[in-house]
Formats: structure tokens, sequence, C-alpha cells
């Protein structure tokens, strides 16, 4: 079956045009359609006489679809159409390969059932059940992290839904600076990211035009505002927009991206990397346990450096290192004041 988005698209206008009747496709005319077929749902073309020889071969195959494909001479040329006009591989069962790819979908699928604006999961795995006749695996083989207590996970079927259909939304959101404020913002909603088991809305603040951070469980209120025409998102590319950082939080246009350079410990540090803090990780020195990322320094970053605690060091940039060692410095104060407390006491 198909192993790729263009050769799936490739598939599919083949079987079109031979159902097709009411026209007579050749060759050049199959790779036409296929290329017109490409550019519209990729973009780009580009499909040769040997390609489509082979979509053939592979479509009349046991491993294809078996499909009952005549050729018809028509002078020097051929073209080609079903003997069934009713035949399509859309109709064609399941694989044991497929039927097995699509219980470990279901099951997959049903680690996200039971929780706010998850409803739409027991639909789509009770109708691909009904459907297939299939059923799930009853047996607990798979675990995401997840949080069912996290607050505002049911604003989050709203906002897809808006952003999908282009439609602005009012805000009604607390911020834990300035003291605990409660602040409404239109904004238009363009993405929604996942981090450290938190999801965050990525919109256009409609009054001051910048790209406003919301955390949803901030969020008190929400609705649709249809009064506000949608401004569309024209200029960021949400793939790449985060690749800079670690986490969610983008840092003023100041902060440059850095060559954070970490030693950790013998025991940590096999853990680091394999499984690295950025996607930017390179490892310097093997022995010496020492790494490099090239990051523009977050809230986030400073987080999981001191998550570490005495297991990982910061070499450089100075600036950077004397930034952690503030923070720890100040933690060590914390502490050794409360021990002074408490032998004060005594």
């Amino acid at each position: 079956m198909p192993t790729n988005k263009n050769a799936a698209i490739r598939y599919q206008t083949l079987d079109k045009c031979f159902r097709d009747r009411f026209h007579r496709y050749y060759i050049e005319d199959l790779i036409d359609k296929c290329e017109e077929a490409l550019l519209y749902y990729n973009g780009i073309g580009g499909v040769s006489r040997r390609q489509i020889f082979e979509d053939i071969k592979f479509m009349e195959s046991d491993t294809g679809w078996s499909i009952p494909l005549e050729r018809i001479k028509d002078g020097k040329r051929v073209y080609y159409r079903y003997y069934d006009s009713q035949f399509t591989i859309n109709e064609q069962p399941l694989t044991d390969e497929e039927i097995r790819q699509l219980q470990t979908v279901i099951i997959t699928l049903g680690r996200f059932r039971g929780l706010p604006s998850n409803e739409w999961v027991e639909e789509v795995i009770s109708n691909l059940e009904w459907r297939f006749h299939l059923k799930g695996q009853t047996e607990d083989i798979i675990g995401f992290e997840q949080n069912p207590h996290l607050r505002g996970l049911h604003w989050l079927s709203m906002i897809i839904d808006a952003a999908f259909n282009h439609q602005a939304l009012d805000v009604v959101y607390r911020t834990y600076k300035e003291d605990s404020c409660e602040r409404l913002q239109t904004v238009h909603p363009y993405y929604v990211r996942q981090y450290n088991n938190r999801w965050f809305l990525l919109a256009l603040d409609e009054e001051h035009r910048y790209i406003s951070i919301l955390a949803l469980d901030r969020i008190l209120s929400l609705q649709v505002n249809e009064s506000v025409p949608f401004v569309k998102n024209t200029y960021i590319d949400f793939s790449h927009y985060f690749d800079d950082v670690m986490g969610v939080t983008i840092p003023k246009d100041e902060v440059k991206k850095e060559c954070i350079i970490l030693r950790f410990t013998k025991k940590q540090f096999p853990y680091v990397v394999s499984k690295p803090l950025h996607h930017s990780q390179q490892i310097l020195d093997e022995d010496e346990c020492t790494l490099c990322i090239e990051v523009r320094p977050t809230y986030e970053l400073q987080g999981q450096i001191l998550s570490f605690g005495s297991d990982v060091e910061v070499l450089s940039p100075d600036s950077y290192r004397e930034e952690i060692r503030g923070i720890l410095e100040n933690t060590l104060n914390k502490y050794l004041a409360m021990q002074k407390g408490c032998t004060d006491g005594q």
C-alpha cells in the first residue's frame, strides 16, 4: 500500500482516471493528471513516464490492489481503463498489515480518552471500530504523561475550532504578574503548543498587533467575537518559530542566540546524550562530558538547567554562567538563613 503522500495522490488520481468511461486516458494524459493533482495538493509536480508505469505495475500486483486494468489499442496508441467501471481501490478490504496499523492507532488514541476537551477521541475510536469491525486492545500497553486536573483543557477544542474557522476570540486572562490582574483582550488564534504538560495559545493581539502567548490554565473566559474580522497569519511559520528557544517563551529581539556550553557529571551525561536538551545539541568532548546548545536564553532553559542540580555546570558564556551562579547563591542563602533561624531558636 502507499508508503508516502505523493504515491497515495498518484494512486488515487490513476484510480479516478481508470474508472472514467467518458474520456480516454493515454499515458501522456495520466502523467498530466498526476502532475495536476500533485501541484494542487503539494504545490510541487514532477512525474515521469517511468513513474506512472511503475505505479500501474504496483496497482496491478497482489501487493497493491490487483486492479482489473485493460489496455485498449487506438491506432498506434493505447489508453487505459478498468474492465469493471464500478471497481475502485477505495473499496478493497484492509490487508492484515493495515488492520494491525489501525489497531495500533486505536490503542494510541485510547490513552486520550476521558480528558476534558477530548470527547472527539471517543467518537473517532468508535467510528474506527465500527467501520472496520475492529476492537481496540483492552489491556493497557501504552501511556502518556497527562494531567487531567490541569485547568483550561476544556478551552482547547474551542480554540482549535476558532483557529480553523478563522474567528477572533475575546479572552479574559489572568496573569501571575502585576498582582494577578485580569485583562480582556481580543486575539486572532493561530497556533496551540504543548510544553511541559501545559497548553499554550499563540495569537495575534488585536489592539497591539504582536504575538501573545497565553497559557490555557490562566484563561478565565473565552468567546468568539463575530464583529472583529479575522486577521490571517501570513508571516510566521510556526513549524520553525521555536527553533532557537527551549519552551514557549520568545525573548525580545535583542536577546541573541548563543552557544551555551554545559558540563555534566559522568552519571548524568549519558541521559542527556540519549535525550537531547535541544535539537541543536552537539557533543564537544565525551571524556569531559561537555556539550553545546545554540539557543536564545529563556526562563524555560534556566529551569531545565537548574533541574539537574549539581549534575551540571554552565561553562560559558560567562554572563550566563554568572546568571545561574547568582540564582544558586540566592537559593543557598535562603537555606542558610532558615538553618540559622532554627539554630537561634534553640
